[in-house]
């Protein structure tokens, strides 16, 4: 074996072994993540579940938020470095003068009265003094849940005086008592809660959250003018889906949401000169074959009668109605204007007009049946569905239903359905199966792709599946 054949099986057997590695490596972490990958995933749904879904909502966290975490710092910070420091020096200093005077007191004996001691105190250092006969110091008193003065005036007097000591203050709100024990007495000191300890820091915290409202305020009321040119262009859009009209829509707030908003105004005119150039160019074919139509009929009618003649008026007549078929369906009855409609009373005409023509047909509707569609399109809709229904079926059944969202139509019937395989098959224009329901006599195979088409415009849809009945269930599904 050659050289270059030996490096290269070193080659291969090191890429081997760093494969093998590699994969105990992901083995091995994948063990390691997996029991910690699964607490995350639920930490996080349940963060997205909390999370507001709306974008004024949204924008008012993420200001909030942030400001929230700021303040809580800063106010961190001002307990920890200047609340905790000044009322630290505050107690030194009241320590430091009872100190003070009880060297005075020891020093200078024959002040029996403990006239002149109690004089200078009050004068001089603002503190209140008494000697109490020697006892034992009361039981200690309740400790305040959060007391920065508790805590500072006893250290400050274990490392300055050194004697048992006894302090409230929590008792009188306005003075702080403190009690030392002496050889001989026990000192009693009321010094002013103001020289111990700073009332004022509230002022701080209350600036601070008003400052904070004032700036929420204000986001509250930019994120609301902000947010309104959004919501109305995402309510022009939803209007336009559904076929309605947005007269008072116009581009307004930011840059950005002007540029959407003007951007959404071109697409939609864009759209309008289309369809109104198809239903034009339609209006142009249809003239032109419809003449050729009444050509080919008075020479028909001269020719005289006779079954070739017969033949080829049927052929005419199909042709006719084929014509009218696709032109149907390409201009799609775009011209119609939104209107308010009573969907029961438009559910019982189509149960009506399915009766006269020998069908058994029952009708129900459930809700405030007032909703904002085409009216004729609409009933054209389901009237496609209705008579592709009757057409196979014995019975025949219209349920519709409005809640607050949408408005829900179907139609079933007791007839052989449709395969699975085949249901989206039949909304293709001008296709006709062998076995499909959409195939009609003389027909184009093109109902359900003009009631899908109307649903379509309406900004729903249309979905067949297994009807209760055992035959097929058309639903047809619109926004309100």
């Amino acid at each position: 074996m050659s050289s270059f054949d030996q490096g290269l099986g070193h080659l291969r057997s090191a890429a081997g072994q760093l494969a093998a590695a590699a994969a105990a490596a992901q083995r091995a972490m994948t063990f390691v993540a997996g029991p910690i990958a699964v607490p995350w995933l639920r930490f996080t749904r349940r963060l997205k579940a909390l999370t507001p879904t709306g974008l004024y909502a949204r924008s008012l966290l993420i200001i909030i938020l942030p400001m929230v975490i700021a303040q809580s710092v800063v106010a961190f910070m001002f307990t920890e470095r200047h609340w905790d420091l000044v009322t630290k020096y505050l107690a030194s200093a009241v320590t430091q003068e009872i100190a003070t005077l009880i060297d005075v007191y020891k020093t200078y004996p024959q002040d029996a009265d403990r006239a002149q001691l109690r004089r200078i105190a009050q004068d001089r250092l603002g503190l209140v003094v008494d000697f109490l006969p020697a006892s034992q110091l009361p039981p200690p008193g309740p400790k305040p849940f959060f007391s920065d003065l508790d805590a500072a005036l006893s250290d400050q007097i274990r490392k300055q005086i050194g004697l048992p000591f006894w302090i409230d203050t929590v008792g009188r709100s306005s003075v702080v008592e403190i009690r030392i024990k002496l050889d001989d007495a026990v000192m009693q000191v009321f010094a002013r809660r103001a020289d111990v300890y700073d009332p004022n820091s509230w002022i701080f915290l209350a600036w601070m959250v008003a400052t904070s409202l004032l700036v929420l305020t204000v986001a509250i009321l930019f994120l609301r003018n902000q947010i309104r040119p959004i919501v109305r262009l995402a309510d022009a859009a939803e209007a336009f889906g559904k076929g309605r009209e947005a007269p008072n829509f116009r581009p307004r707030g930011a840059r950005e949401v002007r540029r959407a908003a003007a951007a959404f105004l071109e697409m939609k005119t864009r759209i309008e000169r289309a369809i109104e150039q198809r239903t034009t160019m339609l209006a142009g074919v249809s003239h032109d074959l419809r003449t050729v139509l009444t050509r080919f009929k008075l020479e028909l009618a001269l020719l005289g009668e006779g079954p070739e003649v017969e033949a080829i008026k049927k052929d005419v007549d199909e042709m006719a109605r084929m014509l009218e078929a696709y032109l149907s369906f390409a201009r799609g009855d775009t011209g119609e204007q939104p209107a308010p409609t009573d969907m029961a009373a438009l559910l019982d005409e189509l149960k009506a007009d399915a009766e006269r023509h020998g069908h058994r047909v029952s009708a129900a509707f459930y809700g405030p049946p007032a909703v904002t569609v085409r009216p004729a399109a609409f009933k054209r809709c389901v009237g496609n569905l209705v008579s592709n229904a009757a057409r196979f079926a014995r019975n025949v059944s219209i349920i519709g239903h409005r809640d607050h969202r949408w408005l829900t139509v179907t139609v079933d019937d007791d007839g052989p359905g449709i395969p699975a395989t085949l249901r989206e098959e039949v909304f293709k224009p001008f296709l006709r199966l062998d076995d499909a329901r959409n195939q009609d006599e003389g027909g184009a195979g093109l109902g359900l792709a003009i009631a899908r088409d109307i649903a379509r415009s309406h900004g729903g849809e249309i979905a067949l599946g297994d009807s209760p009945q055992g035959g097929l269930r058309a639903t047809v599904r619109v926004p309100v």
